[in-house]
């Protein structure tokens, strides 16, 4: 199976560089994010090795039509899609397998310093999660609300040209 090819995404429209690519496994019921990159943005191309996934994108771009707006698809290693996600977006998934192996191509070099989150049940966004009680990191637990954070610690909204 070909995952990549850069000619076919560009023919589509996604003209990314992508410079990491990253693993993850994670078991039923996990909820991973919201997360996002605050100045160093991160587009991502996610796709499932094995189990599958409810994935989720958020427009947090400050400016943006879009704004507070989110998109989610279920990603699997049956049907083999992928999604990509453009920079200004918070992006998180959840398990709907035993287990998921989720493999992601990154647009730039995670920064810790630079990291930022939303909270995964947010009312505001409402986001329709597939799992009533996910399985969540520390961290994860304790994001704020999109209404909370401070409007610095979002990303800009850049019109195309």
């Amino acid at each position: 199976m070909e995952t990549y090819q850069q000619r076919r995404y560009s023919e589509a429209g996604i003209e990314q560089v992508f410079i990491q690519d990253n693993l993850s496994s994670s078991i039923r019921g996990s909820l991973r994010g919201l997360h996002y990159q605050i100045n160093h943005g991160q587009a991502k191309l996610i796709q499932i090795v094995k189990g599958s996934i409810f994935d989720v994108a958020v427009d947090i771009r400050r400016g943006s039509p879009s704004f507070g707006h989110w998109a989610g698809v279920h990603l699997s290693g049956e049907n083999q899609r992928q999604v990509f996600i453009p920079e200004g977006f918070a992006h998180g998934f959840c398990v709907l397998s035993e287990i998921a192996l989720v493999v992601y191509k990154c647009s730039n070099f995670y920064a810790p310093e630079d990291e930022g989150g939303i909270l995964w049940s947010d009312p505001d966004l409402a986001i329709d999660w597939p799992v009533e009680k996910p399985l969540l990191s520390d961290k994860d637990s304790r994001l704020p609300c999109l209404a909370d954070v401070p409007l610095e610690r979002l990303p800009l909204y850049k019109e195309r040209t």
